[in-house]
């Protein structure tokens, strides 16, 4: 290339000095950095670890030597007391209906709790952060608390552990509805939104049809979850097969508790496999 007369080299685009990549120059220290990460990762996990056996006082010898004792125990809960059988049917269907109120009036209550907690559709900031906390106290409380507080309220029997099952639905499942409601898909809203539709005919039209199958599976599950909790909550005077379970320990009728837990185990078969086949309906 010639300027005044002057000619200058000009070097090709391939030969000129390009700026060094940071991280490509160093990928040994990149490298390194990661293994020592994992490393230090690692030893955190196994501190963890280590540390939660020190304080559940984890004693493996305990149970080795205490099998006897086990085998022991089932070998005089064998066979169970086929002759009660008749007598466990209403407990079992105090434990069913138990969770079937506390699902049911648990959806009641979280829906309109869960439009509240749903960022996308609550109809006022005030109003989101009280729905979030009513069930964020509702979810911390476990439900065998609430069913030792319905309890002293309303006396023994299967009320207060269906009250107990109602209010702690509404935490889970306000929070599981609101997390859907927001994660909907938003077009349907604004279509319908844009045609001058009212807030209500936006909710009955746009959000529950989007919504609605994956509500009625969360239910579903939460009734399966609800079945297990009662049979606990008799532990406590809630009524269902968890109470006449707590008593026939107590008197040491291990026949009649092995009926029981048998009983459990279908009770809790067959509802997991209706819910499985209602969920495929819904889905």
């Amino acid at each position: 290339m010639s300027v005044d007369g002057t000619t200058l080299y000009v070097a090709p685009r391939s030969a000129r000095a390009e700026p060094l990549d940071a991280s490509a120059a160093r990928p040994e220290q990149s490298g390194l950095s990661r293994r020592l990460l994992r490393i230090v990762v690692g030893l955190v996990v196994v501190g963890v670890v280590g540390q939660s056996f020190v304080v559940v006082q984890a004693r493996p010898e305990d149970l080795i030597t205490g099998v006897h004792g086990m085998v022991d125990l089932l070998s005089r809960a064998m066979p169970p007391a086929w002759s009660e059988s008749g007598d466990i049917l209403w407990p079992s269907l105090e434990t069913i209906d138990l969770a079937i109120f506390g699902t049911v009036f648990g959806v009641l209550m979280a829906l309109p709790l869960a439009v509240m907690a749903a960022a996308n559709v609550t109809p006022a900031r005030p109003l989101y952060f009280l729905a979030r906390g009513v069930i964020a106290l509702t979810r911390a409380v476990p439900d065998l608390v609430w069913a030792l507080l319905f309890v002293t309220a309303v006396g023994l029997g299967p009320f207060p552990g269906a009250l107990a099952l109602s209010v702690h639905s509404i935490g889970m499942l306000g929070r599981l509805f609101s997390e859907v409601i927001e994660d909907m898909d938003f077009g349907p809203v604004e279509a319908l939104t844009l045609t001058g539709a009212s807030r209500l005919q936006v909710f009955t039209h746009a959000v529950v049809p989007g919504v609605l199958p994956s509500l009625l599976g969360i239910s579903l599950y939460r009734f399966d979850e609800n079945l297990r909790s009662s049979l606990v909550l008799g532990f406590v005077g809630a009524g269902g097969i968890g109470f006449r379970l707590l008593t026939a320990m107590n008197l040491f009728q291990y026949q009649t508790v092995s009926l029981l837990l048998l009983a459990t185990f279908v009770l809790v078969m067959a509802a997991e496999r209706g819910s499985a086949l209602l969920r495929r309906q819904v889905a």
